[in-house]
């Protein structure tokens, strides 16, 4: 089991005990771990910014409901993505949560292995948006470690100004623009020019790059 994998869990939010020890079982059967809960208030008290995988959500039950959930983890800013079970009727309120950034919804009674193909599709979202973001952050300290005139520098790089375009810019030789070129490559780490562009376009993108 990589990984990846293993620092994921798919969370169960169900207020039906048989439909959630079933899909539990499916799940952990599958490989994934599972975390189970028979209403949306107990996952609340236990979610934090750090949990990984993914929340597999049922739309309707008592007390807060699962739409009442994902928005109170919209506005918690959950990375989370989110399956929600309806039935029949609630597929125009399924519908309105993905507007809203839901990743899916799946009508009961389901097959296993549709359920299966979205939590997998959820994981590797969740798994590729959370690779995204250290990567950001990454950047973001290599960038914070430059100074001002290295910043500069690399501005202009990004911009796509040679050597001799730079220095004219800032009013400095080519020799000196070439000391800081090559600071700035060491700095943030970069083996080329194009990797050291699509970091700070990735950074950028994130908005972590500024």
């Amino acid at each position: 089991m990589n990984e990846a994998r293993t620092e994921q869990q798919v969370f169960v939010v169900d207020d039906d005990e048989a439909q959630r020890d079933s899909l539990v079982w499916l799940l952990e059967s599958h490989g994934h771990r599972v975390g189970a809960f028979p209403h949306a208030e107990g996952f609340l008290a236990a979610w934090n910014e750090n949990l990984a995988g993914c929340l597999v959500l049922d739309v309707r039950m008592p007390g807060m409901s699962g739409l009442e959930l994902f928005e109170e983890l919209g506005r918690r800013h959950s990375a989370l993505p989110v399956i929600f079970i309806t039935g029949h009727g609630d597929v125009p309120m399924a519908v309105a949560a993905i507007k809203k950034g839901a990743a899916d919804f799946i009508e009961k009674p389901f097959v296993a292995e549709e359920m299966l193909v979205l939590i997998d599709n959820c994981l590797a979202r969740e798994r590729e948006a959370r690779e995204r973001r250290r990567g950001g952050a990454d950047t973001a300290r290599r960038l914070a470690q430059l100074t001002t005139r290295e910043r500069e520098v690399l501005d202009l790089i990004v911009a796509g100004k040679l050597n001799k375009q730079i220095a004219d810019v800032l009013g400095i030789s080519i020799k000196t623009v070439e000391v800081h070129r090559a600071r700035v490559m060491e700095k943030m780490e970069a083996s080329s020019l194009a990797c050291l562009i699509r970091r700070i376009v990735s950074a950028e993108a994130d908005g972590t790059g500024r």
